[in-house]
């Protein structure tokens, strides 16, 4: 009967091996496999059929790969067992609004500017709210429609624009010789600022290609434009449905012709500027 005090391992402890560290085959790590004595920077790590292996580079150039086994490497002339590294998680990009501006989550709507932008139409505010709406809340901005651009004067005289209070206006087929043009040079100032988009309707600041459309059908003069874009691209002439079709293909900025993103950003960096 054995006795229970003593090992059948005779080996003096001394002689046994410890296990080596373990060492993360990181890129860039300098070791020597004990066999052959080779010396490179790891290179890959790789999983096999038989076995993890791991590709070291020596300063000529040369590529050997070792299977990764206990006690296989030198390490700064220590004995190393070298192990896959664990897999890190990816950077997160930060969060974007559908104006591309980065997203500052939890964050409340600020309290309403005095500063106000006005945009044509219903449409045309919509809009806006798809793209801008997260960074007109965070900078307290409210956005108004005025139902027709012929009663802009009137509207300006109203609100009283002054260095606290700014208005942005954003008009629909701002062109030189235009209607809008000469109502927009008469109430631009200081405190107002009329800036607009070459398309006849706002409809036309969607990207073709984000409707699915090959582009926007040109309309005849003297006929209604929205009805024609419907009858020329084979829509019901419902246009209140064709522009909720036409919406709900916006999902951020990349879906909007430049020429309207940037009026809408002056007029946002116009609206919440400090007063001088």
């Amino acid at each position: 009967m054995q006795s229970k005090r003593y090992s059948t391992d005779l080996t003096p402890s001394w002689k046994k091996q410890r296990p080596a560290p373990e060492v993360p085959a990181e890129p860039d790590l300098v070791v020597e496999e004990v066999t052959s004595g080779f010396c490179g920077a790891v290179i890959r790590c790789e999983k096999t059929a038989q076995g993890p292996t791991v590709t070291l580079e020596d300063r000529f150039g040369k590529h050997r790969v070792f299977p990764m086994e206990p006690r296989g490497f030198l390490l700064e002339g220590r004995v190393v067992t070298l192990v896959r590294p664990q897999a890190r998680p990816a950077a997160s990009a930060p969060a974007r609004t559908a104006s591309g501006s980065v997203a500052v989550p939890g964050a409340r709507a600020r309290v309403a500017r005095a500063g106000r932008i006005y945009v044509e139409g219903r449409h045309d505010a919509e809009l806006v709210e798809r793209v801008w709406g997260d960074d007109l809340r965070i900078e307290g901005v409210v956005v108004e429609y005025l139902e027709g651009i012929d009663d802009l004067p009137a509207i300006v005289r109203d609100f009283s624009p002054g260095p606290d209070a700014r208005l942005g206006v954003l008009v629909d087929h701002l062109v030189p010789g235009s209607k809008e043009s000469r109502l927009a040079a008469e109430v631009t100032d200081a405190d107002t600022l009329v800036v607009g988009h070459p398309y006849i309707d706002v409809w036309e600041a969607v990207k073709p290609s984000s409707v699915g459309i090959p582009g926007w059908p040109a309309v005849p003069r003297g006929q209604d434009w929205k009805t024609g874009v419907c009858r020329a691209l084979g829509w019901p002439p419902n246009t209140g449905a064709a522009w909720q079709r036409i919406l709900s293909c916006v999902h951020s900025y990349k879906d909007v012709e430049p020429a309207l993103l940037g009026r809408v950003e002056e007029l946002i960096d116009f609206v919440t500027a400090p007063a001088d």
